[in-house]
């Protein structure tokens, strides 16, 4: 058997493609060499052998999962045993109506346990309680997180177990598997003294249940008993007298009121919550050979009562609804996935049915409040009008004003050279380019002459100015503004001759290397897209676009969204594990609220999450950014994106803000951690000159979302309104910042 195991392990570790651990609880078992207790070695007490073999089954009657099942199964089958099921002779019947979130469904079958005059127990669903509740990150391992560094290199199966983990809590709370299980224990057991806690979907014929109570009575002294199931394809088969299918899948069980084991409801639904039990108590079946993954919750050790049980007679488990999930080996695969699809489709429903996650297209993101009539400082006014003005000196811009070609000789594609990436003078096979981190490829830098051979500099500028336009046209009602940021959206996105093809398949290039295609961190050229669109919107308020030009915008911009989810350079981004991931939810996030994804941005959202757990070390430094050259620059430019997507999040109900990891990450802390560098020296790597005041911005982000900092009193920091409202756009600080 350990070298049959030993052989599995190899087998899965090529089939994974990297060093997990994986084991199994009987290879655990082989390693600790537990000899269990045989139930008829255990000490009995003589008042069993005078009480009367009574037992209580409680059924538990839960949510359907399409398509795991067929939508409405639960009723059916509880309609099929209330009409079919024989009377159990010593047995009292009793039902748990177990958190049914559709109301309807939950209303016919506590209806249909009333007309047959049937006790049960009705433990109700909330939908407050239920979002209220965290995802697990302490139960998966960081490198296996969404964002992690080897979560892209697992298949697809194990990813949704992966998923499956993290969202314990919420499954724990809907499904209330092993809940349920121990409510029912615990009342049934105060009634007789045999309690069978058994799913919803058990039938037992009358044959069935004489061979139960006589394996019972047989070996009474024994506390726990197993009862084999049999998957029933057609119900109405239950009903032949001589019926007797093959009962082999995982079984019910049986608990003497004196028992003392009951189900751990940390166990989630469709990660063996009942199997836990199964390897407590030394019951052997296929589950010994099932994989635990780095991922799981942890093999138990054998409880005090392992080997006290003995097997009683068979049950059937009714049909599910989905004749292609019931039968073979394949079945059983199936099944799995079918249950995980099902799982998460009814948490991911449940996740966007609270108000919070409704985002409000009309609503503004980053843009002032005074652009809907509110107030702003003279001194700011006259800065914003200036800075207007000399907006309308420029542009329009395009992708086709460029002074050379992209790879692909056409002007409408955006281009751009990876700015970090040096040509060796001398070529080296192989060896065309050199990395210098911090140090820019001239043309690369913004606004430096240069520039004009690409396309970085023109979509910047095209960001920041029809930005700050309407933002003018807000204070001065000068149509002058809206009008010229209209035509810069037009020019860059809608005017054939003019437009931008929606992608970014050429943004910071290495010719000669990956077919002359742009890398992944080329995606973060474009990260600005998240105050550009607010702009979009109050542009579209005041009818300065028509109708068929913002249905053009969202089609440019639904292509461009499509690309950057499943180019082979928008999924490399999404796994970076540094600013780049930071960024690419930025712009994901942002460019989904403006379509109305709102499942895209909600999940675009909690996977922020994961990369919070992921980028802030518990004391708040950054292991990645002080990687670099220009650790401060990185440092800055990191927590700067954090703060523009927590402003998201706030948008749509969300609090990136106070959000925790397992270990304390989060991003008040990354910023206790940074502040105090706005009065001591930066003790890190930074090449170049760094811009101390690009710390006030984080500062007031601070100082709004959690009050004063301790120990800062003694500082002397401008007003808001006093810091400069202009940084350059390589530093991630919008325009006007203060205005928020």
């Amino acid at each position: 058997m350990l070298n049959h195991l030993k052989t599995l392990k190899r087998v899965l570790q090529v089939k994974y493609l990297y060093k997990v651990e994986v084991t199994t609880p009987a290879a655990r078992r082989n390693q600790k060499k537990k000899t269990v207790c045989p139930a008829g070695d255990r000490d009995q007490t003589s008042s069993f052998d005078q009480l009367r073999n009574e037992f209580v089954l409680y059924r538990i009657i839960g949510n359907d999962l399409v398509p795991r099942h067929e939508k409405g199964q639960s009723r059916k089958n509880l309609d099929f045993i209330l009409k079919n099921e024989p009377d159990l002779e010593g047995c009292e019947k009793r039902y748990i109506v177990n958190r049914i979130v559709d109301p309807d469904e939950e209303n016919s079958i506590i209806g249909m346990l009333e007309s047959a005059g049937v006790q049960y127990i009705h433990i109700p669903f909330h939908l407050d309680e239920y979002q209220g509740l965290p995802l697990d990150h302490e139960g998966v391992p960081r490198k296996y997180l969404p964002t992690g560094e080897l979560f892209p290199q697992l298949n697809a199966a194990q990813q949704c177990r992966i998923w499956m983990r993290l969202y314990r809590h919420k499954n724990n709370y809907v499904m209330n598997n092993n809940g349920a299980r121990n409510a029912a224990l615990r009342e049934a057991k105060t009634h007789a003294k045999w309690a069978l806690p058994w799913d919803g979907n058990c039938f037992l014929t009358a044959e069935a249940w004489e061979v139960i109570v006589a394996d019972v009575k047989k070996q009474s002294e024994c506390p726990y008993f197993v009862v084999p199931m049999a998957r029933i394809p057609n119900n109405e088969s239950l009903l032949n007298k001589d019926y007797k299918p093959k009962a082999d899948e995982e079984p019910q069980m049986i608990f003497r009121c004196d028992s003392t084991e009951e189900f751990d409801e940390a166990c989630y639904y469709g990660r063996r919550p009942k199997v836990e039990m199964f390897w407590r108590l030394g019951i052997p079946g296929k589950w010994d050979h099932w994989h635990i993954e780095p991922w799981d919750i942890p093999c138990p050790d054998y409880s005090k009562d392992a080997g006290a049980f003995a097997k009683a007679g068979w049950v059937a488990r009714l049909f599910s609804g989905q004749a292609h999930l019931e039968k073979g080996s394949s079945g059983l695969v199936d099944r799995g996935l079918a249950r995980n699809e099902a799982i998460a489709a009814l948490l991911d429903k449940l996740d966007g049915e609270g108000f919070h996650f409704r985002y409000d297209a009309t609503r503004l993101c980053y843009v002032p409040v005074m652009a809907s009539g509110g107030t702003i400082s003279e001194t700011l006014k006259c800065t914003l009008v200036s800075t207007a003005d000399e907006a309308l000196s420029r542009g329009p811009y395009s992708v086709v004003d460029k002074k050379t070609l992209p790879p692909s000789k056409n002007p409408h594609d955006y281009w751009h050279p990876a700015p970090y990436f040096w040509p060796i003078p001398l070529p080296i096979p192989g060896l065309p380019y050199i990395r210098k981190d911090g140090k820019r490829v001239p043309g690369t830098r913004l606004y430096e002459s240069m520039s004009d051979n690409y396309d970085r500099t023109r979509l910047q500028r095209l960001y920041d100015d029809t930005f700050v336009l309407t933002l003018a046209g807000s204070v001065s009602k000068d149509e002058r503004y809206d009008v010229h940021a209209a035509n810069l959206v037009r020019t860059w996105f809608l005017n054939p001759e003019t437009a931008m093809a929606p992608h970014l398949d050429y943004a910071q290039v290495r010719k000669g290397w990956n077919k002359n295609r742009g890398s992944s961190s080329g995606i973060i050229e474009a990260k600005d897209f998240y105050y550009f669109l607010d702009a979009v919107r109050l542009l579209e308020q005041r009818s300065k676009l028509t109708q068929s030009e913002s249905n053009a915008f969202r089609e440019w911009l639904s292509k461009y969204l499509h690309w950057l989810r499943t180019s082979p350079q928008g999924v490399k981004e999404r796994a970076s594990q540094n600013n780049h991931g930071t960024y690419y939810d930025l712009q994901v996030g942002t460019i989904a609220a403006f379509l109305g994804e709102d499942t895209l941005l909600r999940h675009t959202l909690r996977d922020s999450r994961f990369r919070i757990v992921h980028q802030f070390a518990a004391d708040g430094s950054q292991t990645e950014e002080l990687k670099r050259t220009t650790t401060a620059h990185y440092c800055c430019f990191n927590l700067q994106g954090w703060i523009h997507l927590a402003q998201l999040a706030e948008s749509c109900g969300e609090d990136l803000w106070r959000f925790e990891g397992p270990q304390g990450q989060s991003l008040r802390r990354a910023m206790e951690w940074l502040l105090p560098y706005l009065e001591k020296e930066w003790p890190y790597q930074q090449i170049d000159k760094f811009d101390s005041e690009r710390l006030y911005p984080i500062f007031y982000a601070y100082l709004s979302h959690y009050g004063a900092m301790d120990g800062f009193e003694h500082l002397e920091i401008p007003g808001q309104e006093d810091v400069k409202p202009l940084f350059c756009p390589h530093d991630g600080i919008r325009p006007f910042w203060q205005l928020s």
